[in-house]
């Protein structure tokens, strides 16, 4: 279970003793140090970061897997040679690197090094080695919204911070992807102040939780909030998702023009949200509708739009 620190493992840890904590990576370079004597290993890397890296990489890129790459590799390095760059043809929007904990790293700093000083320099972490790719089809705030949800599943909930300030994150932020019940001139409000809340909840889970989880929860949000800002703003103040993603904004309209009455789209929809007459052009119920764009989906004449 977390206990607070200090003191640490390498100070106090099993019985009471020094301990040393080491993962599977780690491990792994012991029987090549052994094997090849640590001159060699020093030979690898930068000045302040020794050795190789794993990371595995995810998302939008061309190449999926896991690689081994030298330390003082730049991370546009591992974006465009080794995953190949952004598939289907889109745009390079982000990097989360590091996990569910990570933070983003924007064509800004792309060619950033792979060190453990230099990442620390520019308070980014390398964390588990989580380098997932992210295209411009992608909604920040809704990817935010996931990482959040996995968060708040894998807190153990023994620290108040964590449990409770995971929580109630994840339900301001699911209140952001939806549309308020009321449209009301208090509502906008409500929906800022609570994004507000988000900022100041994460410093307190920062300086307060327990462990590493509550402590790093907050990097998505954070990170997301400093480079994409006008996104949140958007789905605030403009109920509006740029990336089409958040099913709770948006808002589906039939072209009359193109409908053939086919009722393909009525037939299909689970909320019972579109009517018309066979034959004639159909159009969907704004209050019954949830967004879940199956009618776009299945519409052969392109008769649905997106707003």
């Amino acid at each position: 279970m977390p206990q607070l620190k200090p003191p640490y493992p390498t100070t106090s840890g099993l019985f009471g003793k020094p301990t040393v904590i080491n993962n599977v990576e780690t491990l792994m370079n012991v029987p090549l140090i052994m094997q090849n004597g640590p001159e060699w290993f020093r030979s690898l890397g930068t000045e302040t970061s020794k050795g190789t890296k794993i990371f595995a990489v995810t998302g939008k890129g061309r190449f999926s897997g896991v690689v081994e790459v030298e330390m003082g590799t730049s991370l546009r390095t591992i974006l465009e040679d080794i995953a190949d760059g952004i598939k289907d043809g889109k745009d390079f929007k982000a990097i989360q690197l590091g996990g569910a904990s990570g933070s983003f790293i924007t064509s800004n700093n792309l060619d950033l090094h792979v060190d453990y000083e230099a990442m620390k320099e520019k308070g980014l972490s390398m964390g588990a080695g989580g380098f997932v790719i992210i295209d411009d089809s992608t909604c920040m705030v809704d990817l935010v919204r996931y990482f959040m949800d996995f968060i708040h599943n894998e807190s153990c909930g023994k620290c108040i911070p964590c449990r409770e300030g995971t929580s109630r994150m994840l339900e301001i932020l699911e209140g952001v992807i939806h549309k308020p019940l009321s449209e009301d001139s208090g509502t906008t409000l409500e929906r800022f102040k609570g994004v507000m809340q988000l900022e100041s909840i994460a410093s307190v889970m920062k300086d307060t939780s327990l462990c590493g989880l509550g402590q790093t929860a907050p990097n998505p949000f954070l990170s997301a909030m400093k480079d994409f800002r006008d996104e949140f703003e958007e789905h605030i103040f403009d109920r509006k998702c740029r990336a089409n993603i958040c099913r709770g904004l948006r808002t589906f309209l039939i072209d009359i023009d193109k409908c053939t009455g086919c009722t393909a789209c009525a037939t299909k929809c689970p909320a019972n949200a579109i009517y018309g007459t066979r034959l004639q052009p159909f159009f969907i119920v704004d209050d019954k509708c949830t967004g879940c764009g199956i009618c776009y989906d299945i519409c052969k004449f392109s008769a649905i739009l997106v707003k």
